[in-house]
């Protein structure tokens, strides 16, 4: 028997996020290209978002815009009602390489947040503590990025970008080098830190499996320019098993209207 699809959500909780009519074009030697073209989303308190699309899409131009680090060409961004038109010190950022200074320990990494941030040296200390355990990093504190592995490298990039208790996550592919199984593990990782601390997480994957067992909705962009073609809600449940979520019917007719909107229904993700 089919299962299927849900119906949209009705309602949606605050708004932390607001993109309204976002356009962004750039201009180079050989001419003017579109990356994003009338995007409209909001993104709610608490709420774990997964963009997907095709390289190229503009997921990542998406991201940048929302963190300050990209100038929209038209359109308006808002974070918590505040206009965004300019780096933002209230959100934190993971990169699709862990990008860790290679001279510093696993603690000094994390807490070069904190330096730059000018925050409260024992409190800074304290929350270093409590995400190293966390994130299961505890006994190798003193480790230098070299001695991880590339998974252990992605989780000490996490213990830093929520370092500060950002309001919103914002997450580039960070898991797009890691082997498959590596992966997995930082999936389930993620989503349980993603429980237990309550922030709002933007993730740009080109997994779709990815996308749909972390997500509380999935928006899915069309190739360039990067329009929003759908956006689709995985009433799944916080509490999710990893193998049990993708053995669900609704997980599999979730994860196929993905592949299907991107045109890649025998594809593996």
């Amino acid at each position: 028997m089919t299962a299927t699809l849900p119906e949209p959500s009705a309602t949606l909780t605050t708004p932390v996020v607001e993109v309204n009519d976002l356009n962004v074009t750039f201009s180079s030697k050989r001419g003017r290209v579109t990356a994003l073209d009338g995007i409209n989303l909001s993104v709610g308190q608490g709420e774990f978002l997964s963009i997907a699309g095709p390289s190229g899409c503009g997921k990542s131009t998406l991201l940048k815009v929302v963190a300050g680090l990209t100038r929209a060409s038209s359109g308006s961004v808002h974070l918590r009602g505040s206009s965004v038109s300019g780096p933002r010190r209230d959100i934190g950022y993971v990169f699709q390489r862990a990008a860790l200074l290679e001279w510093r320990n696993v603690r000094g990494n994390i807490l070069l947040q904190a330096e730059m941030r000018g925050m409260d040296k024992a409190k800074a200390a304290r929350r270093a503590d409590e995400l190293i355990e966390m994130t299961g990093l505890t006994g190798f504190e003193q480790s230098l990025p070299h001695e991880l592995s590339g998974g252990m490298q992605q989780r000490v990039s996490l213990c830093r970008a929520l370092l500060h208790e950002p309001d919103v996550l914002l997450m580039d592919e960070p898991f797009g080098a890691l082997d498959a199984l590596t992966r997995e593990r930082m999936n389930i990782e993620l989503h349980r830190i993603w429980r237990e601390t309550g922030t709002t997480v933007i993730l740009v994957t080109h997994s779709v499996a990815e996308a749909v067992y972390l997500a509380n909705r999935v928006v899915v962009m069309s190739p360039r320019p990067g329009r929003i073609m759908e956006v689709l809600d995985v009433p799944l449940g916080k509490d999710r098993n990893y193998g049990t979520t993708m053995e669900d019917p609704v997980f599999t007719q979730i994860s196929s209207r993905v592949r299907d909107l991107l045109g890649a229904t025998h594809a593996g993700d």
